[in-house]
């Protein structure tokens, strides 16, 4: 059966541009890999991201944000073991890499890893004191350790510094979900009469 010409054109500038597409990204090198992670990430095509953060990898093993772009591409698909190795080499390239630790914690958080949450989040509060986030789960994971002696008085720190600082961005939800588990720590370690 004869296709219509226009048709035959269509499908043939159709395999023309997947073919160029093809080749275009046979010719990526590690900074273009990363840059199409990016891009992919900012479109919400987490999957995608991730693998082109693992070409860029691939080829430059070296880069400690292009693991950490790939550790939050994977946390958004809730991989969260796999996510876990990404942070985890993120820190190991670059010690000083908050953001890395500060994911890193909040994945040990979400496997109730508490000692190593506790670790890898007091890395971030010592050096970005008005990190709410960072002092909202370091408070979270001492609250929840188990295996010695309780951090009453720094689960309260912590619950209440990332409550002002999470008021103090505007952030009511995040201030009040926070709020409450501080609450909830005053009443269990006996410090239900302060303010």
């Amino acid at each position: 059966m004869l296709k219509h010409p226009l048709q035959i054109f269509l499908t043939f500038l159709l395999l023309i541009g997947f073919c160029q597409s093809t080749l275009a990204e046979e010719s990526l090198d590690a900074k273009g890999w990363f840059e199409k992670g990016n891009e992919l990430s900012r479109e919400g095509k987490f999957s995608d991201a991730a693998q082109a953060y693992q070409q860029s990898i691939q080829l430059s093993d070296q880069s400690p944000v292009a693991y950490y772009n790939l550790g939050i591409a994977l946390k958004k698909m809730q991989q969260f073991d796999q996510a876990l190795l990404a942070f985890e080499k993120t820190v190991a390239l670059e010690s000083t890499h908050l953001d890395g630790w500060l994911s890193l914690g909040n994945i040990y958080n979400r496997l109730e890893r508490w000692e190593d949450a506790i670790g890898a989040l007091n890395q971030v509060v010592h050096r970005r004191q008005n990190d709410a986030e960072a002092h909202g789960n370091l408070g979270w994971a001492l609250y929840n350790y188990r295996d010695g002696p309780p951090f009453k008085y720094l689960v309260i720190i912590n619950l209440q510094k990332a409550t002002d600082l999470f008021e103090q961005q505007n952030l009511p939800q995040a201030a009040r979900a926070t709020g409450e588990v501080l609450q909830e720590a005053k009443i269990k370690f006996g410090f239900n009469n302060l303010n």
